[in-house]
């Protein structure tokens, strides 16, 4: 079973910066996709961003410019470096990891506050 801890959520004013950062732990897994997630009070939860194994990025249209995703392959970890942060973006951030072992299984992690302040 592979686990991930996220870190670096808080509050922060309106136009502020932060990172999360997630680890990942466990048996020897091959993570081929990492993401964020994030999950609003009331409302869907959302995928914030992505990097595949090579590096491939995607962003949801909202966060373009501000937001960056990357991730350490040699430390199996992944980072959200969000800047002009926006007080709509206050949410519960989830990491998500699609990994192999004998097949692909998706994992989450236990998500982490950001609160973004007016």
């Amino acid at each position: 079973q592979m686990h991930l801890a996220e870190s670096g959520g808080g509050l922060v004013q309106s136009g502020g910066s932060l990172r999360l950062s997630c680890a990942a732990s466990g048996r020897a897994f091959s993570i081929n996709t990492f993401a964020w997630y994030r999950q609003a009070a009331g409302v869907q939860r959302e995928l914030v961003a992505s990097i595949s194994s090579l590096g491939s990025t995607n962003y949801v249209d909202s966060v373009k410019g501000r937001f960056t995703i990357s991730r350490d392959n040699a430390n199996n970890s992944v980072s959200l470096q969000m800047n002009s942060l926006k007080p709509e973006e206050t949410a519960v951030y989830y990491c998500y990891a699609k990994a192999w072992s004998s097949g692909y299984s998706n994992y989450w992690g236990q998500g982490t506050q950001v609160t973004v302040s007016s």
